[in-house]
């Protein structure tokens, strides 16, 4: 069996639908827009198996309905929110399988972002949506900052080389952010350099590692003594908790 490929799909501003490939079999996560999977259907002769979507919001979910109107296949999305053309609802801890790719995913609670948010996890591979970013998490629409923060530390404690293939194209933003919150952390640094590099060579800065995050993602980072300073700058008081500061962190992220 040929080594599964994964690749993205750039659609609308910044926003990636994932590709899973093996021997012309396709899977798609996220697909908010069919124009761009149909597109990549038609000029490699894949052909489309299934589709997983980790939460309702629209541009993760816009494509559904023309990409099984032109060929019926398993809708795989959270059992927690109404999503139109779900086949197979799932929650955390649920066992999906792709039978035509050969793979296998542990489905992740990782309410927070949206109530019913999950993830796909496999080992090496997280298709993570809007949880987690590139030096960033989602943000809180529907759940609230102990969710959120909950999903986050089970994202952090998957093994540290872990890949985590996010939903947008946020990372150089994020370490902005991060830099702001702990500027003498050295390693966010480095990964700005390596991200602008990236970006000015028009490619994409996601997959990422667990290693890379747990090491420069302020979000992660909530036991550390000078990202619980900056929050307490901002507060005008120390936080009382890891919580209080993972709440302080979001919204200073909201308005940066």
């Amino acid at each position: 069996m040929k080594p599964l490929d994964v690749f993205p799909l750039p659609a609308f501003e910044d926003n990636y639908i994932w590709c899973l490939r093996r021997d012309g079999i396709v899977a798609v996560v996220d697909p908010g827009d069919a124009a761009p999977v149909l597109d990549h259907l038609s000029r490699s002769g894949d052909h489309l198996c299934a589709i997983l979507i980790t939460h309702h919001h629209r541009d993760h979910t816009g494509g559904i309905a023309e990409l099984t109107a032109r060929r019926p296949v398993p809708v795989h999305a959270p059992d927690a929110e109404a999503i139109a053309g779900t086949t197979h609802a799932v929650s955390g801890g649920d066992r999906l399988t792709l039978p035509e790719l050969g793979i296998d995913f542990d489905v992740l609670d990782l309410a927070g972002h949206t109530r019913g948010h999950v993830g796909y996890y496999r080992p090496a591979t997280l298709f993570c949506g809007d949880t987690l970013f590139g030096c960033g998490c989602g943000r809180l629409f529907e759940g609230t900052a102990a969710q959120l923060q909950a999903a986050l530390k089970r994202i952090g404690a998957l093994p540290r080389l872990t890949f985590a293939y996010c939903a947008h194209e946020y990372t150089a933003s994020g370490i902005r952010f991060a830099e702001a919150v702990e500027p003498g952390n050295t390693e966010i640094e480095v990964r700005g350099r390596e991200v602008a590099r990236l970006r000015a060579a028009g490619l994409p800065t996601v997959p990422f590692t667990i290693a890379d995050e747990l090491a420069t993602n302020p979000f992660l980072r909530c036991q550390e003594a000078e990202v619980i300073a900056s929050v307490a700058r901002r507060l005008g008081r120390a936080p009382a908790n890891e919580l209080e500061v993972f709440s302080a962190l979001r919204a200073w992220r909201d308005n940066f």
